[in-house]
């Protein structure tokens, strides 16, 4: 596990000499209930997402409700506490959301709080733009190395850009944050407050594997040559994919982020990013979602390097990977291929995130290769998520233009350049078995077959 005897501030410089920046530092430090009273009421505070979520700062900012009202809290999908959506808090907080997790989906669909649909590409414009001022940003980060750099840790994602933005940034420094590589770095100089901790990080424990999505993975990783690069996201489906990748040879990373399933893959040498044609040698991601075991893996490690997402999920940037292979996830998907992935009819699921920032990535490519992955069935075998039509009100995410390979238990179909009447037929080839009658009835009373 990551911990403060590696990350320990640097008590001196070469030679023996102390660094001019520590004496500044340590003139910052102070409580988190303390540093949290800069808030004022009609602020916008940022908070680092993820397992990167400053505990501390978060439950020192709800402890400060009833002295505050119409607080607007920002912020893509976090793993820890956020009491500031629960009912009691409503007048002093208000959430806007730019991924929509489980602790803040209940506050979204009843209206406490706010939805935005952003690319992850995007978010960044929404900050160095002012259209989301920011007046105070909580973050969490590594001690400060030798030279005053603090790292943002397991996640610089759209951290950066709000540090950047932000009239003050009050800092978690964490000795068990793993210090990161990249372009992941903050100097202790732009910190306001500095809060020390010493705490594990906020974990995501990786879901069981299921034969289900093992046979998603098998159909997916059908597709994948040596020397593809890769974007995957968390759990039993691309656990799935990875399982079935022990064959191939000279894989590469790049992704928004990547989850602990990677690491022995990269053990075995199979992930060794040689073959990459941007940044080889390098694995390339915004933020991991894991356990400890995935925070010591990434502490310092040289082939690992961080960006933020308006660089790692630039499509024109991720076109530059030869062979990329993106693969995403999706709740529903109809027979002309509209992808819904962020909703269940009108209900707020999660968010856009950067899957269509990779699918068309990869889709411009060379010998690229967008991937949407899906159970055939949903609710017990109960429910095709394959269908003729997207639930009323879901959201289209992915539009059928975009749409190449799609993946189920039952196949892999390519849809790109196919016509509507190909597309239904090549979709319920790969639905579950018990829903194709009904599919084809429903796609020949309309004409699409």
């Amino acid at each position: 596990m990551v911990g403060s005897t590696n990350n320990s501030p640097a008590s001196s410089g070469r030679g023996g000499r102390r660094p001019g920046w520590m004496d500044r530092y340590n003139s910052k430090k102070t409580s988190a209930g303390e540093a949290l009273k800069v808030v004022k009421s009609g602020d916008h505070v940022y908070i680092h997402p993820g397992c990167a979520e400053p505990e501390s700062l978060v439950q020192a900012l709800v402890a400060r409700s009833p002295e505050l009202s119409d607080v607007e809290i920002i912020h893509l999908l976090t793993v820890g506490t956020a009491d500031y959506a629960n009912p009691e808090h409503e007048g002093h907080f208000w959430h806007r959301s730019l991924f929509t997790g489980r602790n803040v989906r209940e506050a979204v669909n009843q209206g406490r709080a706010d939805f935005h649909p952003i690319f992850l590409s995007e978010v960044a414009e929404l900050f160095y733009r002012k259209i989301f001022p920011i007046e105070v940003c909580l973050i969490q980060v590594s001690p400060p190395d030798e030279h005053g750099y603090c790292s943002f840790g397991v996640g610089v994602e759209t951290t950066k850009p709000a540090c950047e933005a932000a009239e003050i940034i009050i800092a978690e420094v964490n000795y068990q944050a793993p210090r990161v590589l990249g372009d992941n770095f903050i100097h202790c100089s732009k910190l306001d407050y500095v809060v020390e901790a010493d705490t594990p990080l906020v974990q995501l424990h990786p879901t069981k594997m299921t034969e289900l999505h093992q046979a998603i993975g098998k159909n997916v990783a059908s597709v994948i040559e040596d020397g593809a690069t890769l974007q995957l996201g968390i759990g039993g489906i691309p656990d799935g994919v990875l399982y079935y990748l022990h064959e191939k040879k000279d894989l590469g990373i790049h992704t928004e982020m990547f989850a602990d399933g990677v690491i022995d893959l990269v053990e075995k040498g199979i992930i060794n990013n040689e073959k990459k044609t941007l940044h080889p040698g390098k694995m390339v991601a915004s933020f991991v979602l894991g356990s400890d075991v995935l925070f010591d893996f990434i502490d310092n490690n040289p082939i690992v390097e961080f960006h933020p997402s308006h660089y790692v999920n630039d499509p024109f940037i991720i076109a530059k990977n030869d062979n990329m292979v993106a693969i995403n996830s999706a709740i529903q998907i109809d027979l002309t291929g509209q992808v819904c992935s962020d909703s269940m009819g009108h209900r707020i699921y999660s968010g856009i995130g950067g899957q269509v920032d990779f699918i068309r990535g990869a889709s411009r490519a060379k010998n690229g290769k967008p991937v949407i992955a899906l159970p055939s069935t949903a609710r017990k075998d109960s429910i095709s998520r394959i269908v003729f039509e997207l639930d009323h009100g879901a959201g289209v995410v992915t539009s059928r233009g975009d749409v190449h390979f799609v993946a189920t238990e039952y196949g892999i179909v390519d849809l790109f350049g196919r016509s509507i009447r190909e597309r239904a037929k090549a979709l319920i080839s790969i639905a579950h078995p018990k829903f194709r009658d009904e599919l084809t009835a429903q796609a020949k009373k309309l004409h699409l077959m």
